[in-house]
């Protein structure tokens, strides 16, 4: 154990808080709350015999530790859930790609307000419905919206004359003045009960508006009301009541071989409006009470809807705190229950139920895309007459705009699956200027195999014809890889041209070995790609911040490292951007002010 760390362990503080565990490199790898830190963090670091393999290959790699005294287990149990999701430690429990779920946003904060798809919540005024799992849901959801609601789509508001939209009724054309913001308003307020699940509130608002722009003598405004009003009755008919009034989430849990996933059913005003399903990733040692306690902070930490009631399929150790907790979230009381019998016990063994389905179905697709994929490999071993089967496969290709910032990239497949950690991407030193891809493919094939202890490929792909095949064989022939097969696959209809061989071979249409090529190469041309834009976002950002006063050179790594993107940097609020290491308030806000008060500037 680290000297300072022993020295940290003797002084923690028999006070609530969080504590942060950290590697070798500094990075945090764990997030967790304490009563008291003292002992808590303490019982890490003794005897592991009662701890989980999780638990001890965690231990094994802490190096430092940092924690924050709260004033109460409350507090701790909120800054545990944001330290968390900003810095997804490896050892926590965490949903799946959830850094990337869809919300439905309504812009509150315009006067006339839109109604889109986006993947990131900042609090900007607009209102977010979500998160969902599934972005094909959302963009239904929203075809569905415009079908009933003329929602504008548009960013102007000064429109000399509608546009089409408004002549086929699917927008009310608020940029040239053909509504007020108070009719608009009307509408805005019914998306939003409907985005909420209650549309019997929306269904009797609109009734009563109708009728109210009828006596008023507004024809047109409650013919238009009319037809929102049967459209919401027709889709809306079909759901039955599953409970007594109120709202409810109905929460279940199923294990298998291909997972941990959680189900949620969500009942609005006594009918089932949707339901949910989330993949759990690192807690395959943990109890199923603790990876629900995991999920709920996770998950409601950042929805933007909590129910007055949740079902749930267990009690909870933490289940009183978390009862405080989602009700500060609500400002109002929530109900954590564990329905004993009736409907409410039905619904949670019916979630955990359709969980169960879903790990199913997983693990059915996890076989049949591994049955496929093993096909995959032996078939191209025996179209290209390969001694043994090509189990490690390499494949290269070069990214450039006119010789500038070129770039390689190198991917690798291993069972005909990618095998991420150890891709490689090479920033290009002997071409610069004019494009040469041969010199180009013969710098990295050079760097790759000349040297190092790195495992060899059975099969090398080199994206391109004759030409860069021919260069690429000369340094690795060169290199002593005689045993590895080298193949170059041209850009137009997959030709496989091999060493040797005057004629092509072509692979048969529709065949896995040939999905399998394509796949390949595709992912090293997203690779090469990827990393060719990166540059020069990198370099366009540099360029574009120095317009800025009180932004220099570690102001704009700071930047850069936080956001990655020129684009990101331009979305950000404020706050995000004084956020970042090194940035103050007022340097933020001439960030802010540079991208919307001076549209002249350079790639403003």
């Amino acid at each position: 154990m680290h000297t300072d760390l022993t020295e940290k362990l003797s002084h923690l503080p028999d006070q609530p808080g969080v504590y942060l565990m950290k590697d070798d490199q500094g990075k945090i790898i764990y997030v967790g709350k304490a009563v008291v830190l003292k002992n808590r963090v303490r019982s890490y670091f003794q005897s592991s015999r009662n701890h989980s393999p999780k638990v001890r290959s965690m231990v094994a790699r802490i190096a430092d530790l940092e924690y924050i005294v709260t004033a109460s287990e409350m507090e701790a149990l909120i800054l545990e859930c944001n330290l968390i999701k900003k810095h997804r430690p490896k050892y926590n429990i965490s949903l799946r790609d959830d850094k990337s779920f869809p919300y439905i946003k309504v812009t509150l904060n315009e006067s006339f307000p839109r109604v889109y798809a986006t993947r990131k919540v900042v609090k900007d005024g607009a209102r977010y419905f979500g998160p969902y799992t599934n972005a094909g849901a959302v963009h239904e959801t929203l075809k569905l919206l415009k079908r009933l609601f003329p929602l504008r789509t548009c960013r102007r508001l000064d429109a000399p004359r509608p546009c089409l939209q408004y002549h086929i009724k699917r927008c009310l054309a608020p940029c040239a003045g053909k509504v007020d913001e108070v009719e608009y308003g009307d509408m805005i307020k019914a998306v939003c009960l409907f985005l909420e699940g209650r549309s019997e509130d929306m269904v009797k608002s609109l009734r009563r508006k109708m009728e109210q722009a009828a006596e008023n003598l507004e024809f047109e405004q409650a013919a238009r009301l009319r037809d929102q009003l049967q459209a919401v009755e027709k889709i809306t008919e079909k759901q039955n009541i599953v409970t007594g009034a109120g709202d409810q989430d109905a929460i279940g849990l199923a294990r298998s071989a291909a997972g941990i996933c959680v189900q949620v059913f969500f009942i609005r005003s006594g009918k089932m409006v949707g339901r949910d399903h989330f993949l759990l990733s690192g807690g395959e040692e943990e109890e199923d009470a603790d990876l629900l306690t995991a999920f709920l902070k996770q998950y409601y930490s950042q929805s933007t809807f909590i129910p007055r009631e949740i079902l749930l399929p267990l009690e909870l150790a933490e289940q009183e705190l978390l009862t405080e907790w989602l009700s500060g979230l609500r400002v109002g009381k929530v109900w954590l229950e564990v329905p004993k019998r009736g409907t409410k016990k039905d619904l949670v063994q019916m979630a955990a139920g359709n969980a169960l389905l879903v790990l199913n179905e997983q693990a059915l697709k996890i076989q049949d895309q591994a049955d496929r994929t093993e096909g995959a490999v032996r078939e191209l071993g025996r179209y290209l007459a390969m001694d043994g089967l090509p189990e490690r496969i390499e494949c290269f290709d070069i990214s450039h705009i006119q010789g500038a910032e070129t770039v390689a990239s190198m991917v690798v497949f291993e069972g005909g699956l990618p095998k991420k950690e150890d891709y490689r991407r090479f920033k290009l030193r002997t071409v610069e200027g004019k494009p040469d891809d041969f010199k180009s493919m013969q710098e990295v094939v050079g760097r790759r195999y000349r040297g190092g202890n790195a495992p060899m490929p059975d099969l090398i792909i080199i994206d391109g014809g004759k030409g860069q095949l021919s260069s690429a064989l000369e340094i690795i022939r060169g290199a002593g890889l005689h045993e590895v097969m080298v193949v170059g696959l041209a850009k137009e209809f997959e030709y496989i041209f091999r060493e040797g061989d005057s004629d092509p071979l072509i692979l048969p249409r529709h065949s896995q070995s040939l999905y399998l090529v394509q796949r390949i190469r595709d992912e090293a041309h997203r690779f090469a790609i990827t990393y060719h834009r990166k540059l020069r976002s990198k370099r366009n950002m540099v360029s574009v911040l120095d317009h800025i006063p009180g932004i220099g050179e570690k102001r704009r790594k700071a930047l850069w490292q936080e956001f990655g993107s020129l684009a990101k940097i331009k979305q950000a609020a404020v706050e995000e951007l004084a956020a970042a290491p090194g940035m103050t308030r007022p340097a933020a806000e001439a960030v802010y002010a540079f991208f919307r008060r001076d549209p002249a500037a350079p790639n403003a």
